[in-house]
């Protein structure tokens, strides 16, 4: 029972961030109707800056932070100014070509401003397991785990918080809902849109410094972007409760098939599971958990 719960944990820990990486797709998708193919290595980007501040300017954590965000903001005022500005009322497939190539451009950029080197991201977490649930239950989990769940699921629900309370928030969901009558009341398409990238991009760079605390900060980085993918699918791209309660299943459900699945199976089952269980999902509701159901009328 001990080894189940440990199970258990260690998938909710995972999926908590599981879901704040697709909360940086839901959040882009939302307001502007962009599958971002980019939003990976933009948590690529975002570490990298982070560590790269603080090796080549030596800045102490508490300053690389904020210059990492200020970059960010930056990178989302450009792409605004350089790509969206430009495919307005464009079709979604130019609209996620365009994050494709904007990929590339970063990730190029990313090696060229601070190189191709793993790098080590300290920024003090604690590391090791707890003491005391190790000795007294036999339950294994990690410090940094746990710390990185909590700093993600804060983030998380400051951003629930911001969508539905907030001037701000409610403009967005605005935009989300419908682009003309956003524009018709006066709402600033061009503004929101850098808006929401910034905060895409300040999601981006939590959840890159979190993974890159566990395994350094390198170019597969950009990879855990496919992680975000069935998240999607099975919260819906536009919902951010769907996002969290997505994140969570496929973070449970990989974690508990590896362990039981596992030597039944040849193993490896953590790597698959997730894109399965999404399978199942695009056959039998599409829209996902929390998603939309679009109907057109032909």
């Amino acid at each position: 029972m001990n080894f189940f719960i440990e199970t258990v944990l260690s998938g909710l820990m995972a999926g908590v961030m599981y879901a704040l990486v697709a909360l940086g797709f839901v959040l882009i998708f939302k307001a502007s109707g962009i599958f971002n193919f980019a939003q990976g290595v933009m948590c690529l980007f975002a570490a990298l800056t982070f560590v790269g501040v603080q090796e080549k300017f030596g800045l102490p954590v508490w300053l690389a932070l904020p210059a990492a965000v200020g970059v960010m903001i930056l990178l989302a005022w450009l792409i605004e100014r350089l790509v969206l500005r430009h495919l307005v009322n464009q079709d979604p497939i130019i609209l996620f070509m365009a994050t494709i190539g904007l990929a590339y451009v970063l990730e190029g950029l990313g090696d060229l401003m601070w190189g191709s080197d793993v790098k080590v991201l300290d920024i003090g977490l604690p590391s090791g397991a707890f003491d005391y649930l190790l000795d007294e239950f036999n339950i294994y989990l990690e410090k940094l785990e746990v710390v990185a769940a909590v700093i993600a699921s804060v983030l998380v629900a400051a951003l629930a918080v911001f969508f539905q309370k907030t001037r701000v928030g409610r403009a967005l969901r605005a935009v989300a809902d419908d682009h003309q009558a956003a524009l018709s009341v006066g709402i600033s398409l061009n503004t929101i849109w850098v808006i929401v990238w910034s905060v895409a991009g300040i999601v981006a760079l939590v959840a890159g410094i979190m993974w890159g605390s566990k395994s350094g900060v390198q170019f597969s980085l950009s990879l855990i972007a496919l992680k975000a993918l069935p998240v999607l699918i099975l919260g819906g791209f536009t919902s951010i409760p769907g996002a969290i309660i997505g994140g969570l299943i496929i973070g449970v459900g990989e974690k508990v098939a590896e362990v039981y699945m596992g030597p039944f199976v040849g193993g490896a089952v953590e790597n698959w599971f997730a894109y399965m269980l999404a399978l199942a999902f695009l056959l039998v509701r599409p829209q996902g958990l929390f998603g939309e159901k679009i109907i057109e009328r032909v």
